[in-house]
């Protein structure tokens, strides 16, 4: 019984991952897009390009819209700080990805009922080190900002956070890939014995 609770609970699990990846593509492509319209609003900025797309004014071109993204993809490595915070986002969304299609591979194992099968172990290790790429690519930007902004204000920003969260995030990824690898280990090595 217990186990059709968690295949329930993995299988909604899966359809999240699953919506938060094509989320994550669709922003993948915006980024540059935020990055040239927003500024320090990266947020307000999709939004109101997004609202213009999907709900246009009497006005609105969409068309106009759309190519304004692709030529963003141009336009947005003029200077030096759009270039370190679009590939900063580049690399963190292309991390993310990574994270959540191992996230899938993962639940797709507890769907099948193998939990402890040796692929979730590499899943795991896999996205132990996009963890760490992530914590790499905001050390990286704090870096870039302290010497940009010359003051030490980015250091209390909320790339310096990612910076250990990342870090821990894929230090604890590790240990489970170990955990599972183990796991994997000892069940086929009991399944041999009977």
């Amino acid at each position: 019984m217990e186990k059709i609770s968690v295949q329930k609970i993995a299988r909604v699990l899966y359809v999240l991952v699953l919506a938060a990846l094509v989320c994550n593509v669709i922003a993948l492509y915006l980024v540059p897009t935020a990055v040239f319209l927003g500024g320090e609003g990266l947020l307000d900025a999709i939004a109101g390009y997004l609202g213009g797309i999907l709900h246009p004014g009497p006005d609105d071109i969409v068309m106009a819209r759309v190519f304004a993204s692709l030529a963003a993809w141009t336009f947005v490595w003029t200077n030096a700080y759009n270039t370190a915070l679009t590939l900063f986002l580049l690399v963190s969304g292309c991390c993310t990805a990574v994270i959540l299609r191992q996230a899938r591979r993962v639940l797709k194992t507890v769907l099948r009922g193998e939990p402890f099968a040796l692929e979730n172990s590499v899943s795991l290790r896999r996205a132990a080190w996009a963890c760490f790429l992530i914590a790499g690519a905001a050390l990286a930007r704090v870096i870039f900002s302290v010497c940009y902004y010359r003051s030490p204000q980015p250091l209390a920003s909320y790339n310096a956070l990612f910076v250990p969260m990342f870090a821990m995030g894929g230090l604890l990824c590790l240990v489970m890939s170990a955990l599972f690898r183990q796991a994997a280990e000892i069940k086929a090595e009991n399944d041999l014995t009977i």
